[in-house]
């Protein structure tokens, strides 16, 4: 989501770096870039301008310009300014009342408030949360409906509400619902609703005095822009909003929303929607996010990501067959794939990653790569149980078959077993001990993901 702004950002901190020296013009120089790259991205022109007044200040003064190297430390507080514009630290989310603590979903319509709602569940289900969802979006056709589905595929309890009720009656059965069988929380989502729309602000902010929530979380789209701003002020007006989740930051959007938002409404971004799938939604942090903008990577989420979904008992099996001398055959190298495909494939990967280490991996967009990875996958599905075992018996006639069965040119065959072969050398060195030469071979690029 962040590319363009990130790539115009990368630009002016590449210039900054090979100054000798810094002086008022190239600081002048380097804002008037940073200004323009803000703009562009949709950020709102107050939170620009203070961001801009704030840097130059800073940058200006004695700890960068008598810094040995003043360049990075300009750097230094463009990352921390850009933190402290998006809210300087995580905002977890407040479960801290007698239970049910209730959370109150709000947004415009097609913001994605429901999958975020089960999305919310999901999460708070690996916390060991008994959770209610509630659906009182009575306007939207099969709204309901799809809120249960959801919720089912969870494995997590739904209210049995329906479109013929009133909100407020569906608000007090939920309620006392969750109190009688002991829930933990209630996710109770709400119907889209536009901040011009008198009667339904009035509606949402009964709902409120109803229920009472320990969180009212405004569920706002990230490619809306500059709306996102006013109708995150609309609603902010309307309700003591307590966090703001981000969705569709996977999307091809500029991003100003982002940067705007905690700042305009003052209430913190405590979640963001990374992508369509029910594990799409990460806590944010506004450090990492700043790192990310910077072309600095976030490999602290990174490292979280493959905890929470690689396998570790098939990764030990692995690094436990490589130590005893045992061949890494395609097998393995299949599983690799999925492993990286349940830590969110390789756009997941690339966008947490430093820019430079994300070029050293070819440069290719999420979409791209993904495509690869599966077209890696299908090859290796048309193989044998035999051929991926030894992969030396894979000839001519068996390329041919292979290929024909994946759907592919025999050339997709023979660039993944270059690929394989030259993982498979790295990992003899693994089990030889030569992490360093490892390391160096690492910095070649595969050919079958350029």
């Amino acid at each position: 989501m962040l590319e363009n702004l990130s790539g115009r950002l990368q630009g002016v901190i590449k210039n900054l770096r090979g100054q000798a020296r810094l002086t008022e013009d190239n600081i002048a120089d380097a804002m008037r870039e940073v200004r323009m790259a803000l703009l562009e991205a949709d950020v709102a022109l107050p939170v620009v301008k203070g961001f801009i007044a704030q840097v130059k200040e800073r940058a200006q003064g004695r700890e960068v310009l008598q810094s040995l190297t003043p360049g990075q430390a300009v750097i230094q507080v463009v990352h921390e300014e850009l933190t402290k514009l998006m809210g300087t630290e995580n905002a977890g989310i407040n479960l801290t009342t007698n239970p049910p603590a209730i959370i109150l979903m709000a947004g415009l319509q097609g913001s994605g408030k429901t999958t975020t709602s089960a999305k919310l569940a999901r999460l708070l289900k690996t916390q060991k949360k008994k959770v209610l969802l509630v659906s009182a979006d009575i306007y939207r056709p099969a709204a309901i409906e799809q809120l249960k589905t959801l919720a089912k595929s969870l494995e997590v309890d739904c209210f049995d509400s329906n479109a013929s009720q009133k909100p407020e009656d569906i608000a007090r059965n939920a309620l006392d619902h969750a109190k009688r069988h002991f829930y933990d929380v209630m996710i109770f989502d709400t119907a889209g609703r536009l901040g011009i729309d008198e009667a339904m602000m009035a509606e949402i902010k009964h709902l409120h005095d109803l229920l009472n929530p320990i969180e009212t979380l405004f569920v706002v789209d990230a490619m809306q822009g500059q709306d996102a701003i006013n109708t995150a002020r609309a609603f902010g007006e309307t309700l003591p909003l307590t966090g703001i989740v981000l969705t569709k930051l996977d999307g091809d959007s500029r991003g100003g929303a982002a940067l705007s938002v905690r700042h305009i409404t003052g209430k913190p971004i405590k979640f963001i929607g990374v992508s369509e799938k029910v594990d799409g939604l990460e806590p944010f942090h506004p450090e990492r996010m700043a790192s990310r903008v910077l072309g600095m990577g976030d490999v602290l989420s990174l490292i979280e990501q493959a905890q929470k979904s690689v396998d570790i008992d098939e990764a030990k099996k692995l690094a436990d067959k490589i130590k005893s001398g045992k061949s890494f055959d395609l097998e393995d190298f299949k599983a690799q794939i999925q492993q990286m495909r349940n830590m969110g494939g390789v756009g997941a990967l690339m966008d947490k990653m430093p820019a430079q280490m994300a070029g050293m991996a070819g440069q290719m967009s999420g979409e791209a790569g993904d495509k690869a990875v599966r077209r890696m996958e299908g090859i290796i599905n048309s193989m044998t149980p035999l051929e991926r075992r030894k992969p030396d018996l894979i000839k001519a006639t068996r390329k041919r078959r292979i290929a024909i069965g994946a759907g592919v040119q025999v050339q997709e065959v023979n660039r993944l077993l270059n690929q394989f072969e030259e993982v498979q050398k790295m990992m003899k060195m693994f089990s030889k001990g030569g992490m360093s030469k490892m390391m160096r071979a690492m910095q070649g690029r595969f050919p079958g993901l350029r």
